[in-house]
């Protein structure tokens, strides 16, 4: 039986590969970036279907937007962006809330409890429970680090909106983490 060689393709040769439009340089393409893509939707997305048909949105888009692509940056780096918008997308689609009360963030910080011991699978968990868009913007902001302006721009609503959002995010586990600590005692 005859096996070929799966070929290792450079970016440059998947770039433009894909821009010609060769099947085997798309497949390589996806193949090579759909695992991180899909790690990265399922950290929003509630259950594993979801998440995959926004990743292939996003690779939807990254195929017809490939000639776009100037090699500054990396190119998962710039995958990933299509994909979060695919993402931003999607939720603005699937929103339940058409209406939004922008308020300032006036947020007092609250001091560190060193006795606390809280495990980060389960702050993972409490994260997981949050409104759908309260947890997107408090994931984008506080765990991969995007500004208000950019999340504004990913996920098509104002500054003051992605604030508000993440002042609710963490409104809501911070009286649940003190409703757990008050249980322990």
């Amino acid at each position: 039986m005859f096996f070929s060689k799966k070929k290792h393709y450079t970016d440059t040769e998947l770039v433009e590969g894909c821009v010609r439009n060769d099947r085997r340089a798309q497949e390589a393409f996806y193949r090579r970036f759909f695992p991180t893509m899909l790690r990265l939707c399922l950290r929003y997305a509630h259950d594993e279907e979801t998440a995959i048909g926004i990743v292939n949105q996003g690779f939807l888009r990254a195929f017809q937007k490939m000639h776009t692509y100037a090699f500054q940056g990396s190119l998962e780096g710039w995958l990933r962006r299509l994909v979060y918008h695919a993402a931003a997308d999607h939720f603005r689609r699937h929103t339940r809330y058409t209406h939004f009360l922008v308020l300032e963030e006036h947020e007092a910080s609250e001091p560190a409890h060193p006795d606390a011991a809280f495990d980060e699978a389960h702050l993972f968990r409490l994260i997981e429970a949050l409104p759908e868009n309260a947890q997107v913007v408090f994931r984008l902001y506080a765990i991969e680090g995007y500004s208000h302006a950019e999340i504004a721009e990913m996920l098509g609503i104002s500054e003051g909106t992605s604030k508000w959002y993440l002042s609710t995010a963490r409104q809501r586990l911070r009286e649940w983490l003190a409703a757990e600590e008050r249980v322990r005692g």
